[in-house]
């Protein structure tokens, strides 16, 4: 007697894996292993740099504060200690934005602490 395979799920998981690497380079989008391989990679890279991408937006944030900051003679560090001393609680995202679009509050802001 011939052994009991379920080819409905089988066929239906590979069809749902191929479906999602639609548009990939050469094998990659239709043999099962390098597909699914490539896939799965795909998912490792995605969850990686969710992570990253809250580190490269912090230090981009920090670049556009320190360059605004130096326009008013003062650098990063010495713009984040006086903020704390003078207990003015703003994060680093709202600052970058105002040193990009709104040049004159981020200028009150360091007149305040200076």
């Amino acid at each position: 007697m011939p052994r009991s395979v379920n080819h409905v799920a089988s066929k239906a998981k590979r069809k749902r894996i191929l479906k999602l690497t639609k548009g990939y380079y050469g094998a990659r989008k239709n043999v099962w292993t390098v597909a699914k391989n490539t896939w799965e990679k795909g998912l490792t890279y995605a969850y990686r740099d969710r992570k990253n991408k809250k580190r490269n937006f912090r230090a981009l944030w920090i670049q556009r504060i320190n360059a605004a900051a130096r326009i008013h003679d003062m650098s990063y560090s010495q713009l984040m200690g006086a903020l704390r001393k003078a207990g003015i609680e703003i994060n680093r995202k709202v600052l970058a934005d105002l040193a990009m679009n709104n040049p004159e509050a981020f200028k009150a802001i360091v007149d305040k602490v200076k």
